[in-house]
């Protein structure tokens, strides 16, 4: 992996990993992105993604290392329906 410290370094990890997961999915986006820690040196990125599949609309929260480019985590925040 490299490091990742840019938007699109950001969108393409997270791409990666969300296809890894969950399969082909549609509308993906990224909602939030935030720098941990949000003062001082930055180590990872907390990254909240968008995304839909089989007609339900998932929200994704990733934690992305900036200089491995890995996701030490992914957890599922919320599925809904849209209207």
């Amino acid at each position: 992996m490299a490091q990742v410290s840019t938007p699109e370094e950001i969108e393409s990890v997270s791409k990666r990993v969300i296809t890894a997961l969950y399969g082909e999915v549609t509308d993906f986006r990224i909602n939030t992105t935030f720098a941990i820690p949000e003062k001082g040196p930055r180590f990872a990125w907390d990254v909240k993604v968008n995304f839909m599949l089989n007609e339900l609309k998932y929200t994704v929260d990733l934690f992305i290392d900036e200089k491995s480019g890995e996701v030490s985590h992914a957890q599922l925040i919320d599925t809904m329906t849209p209207l």
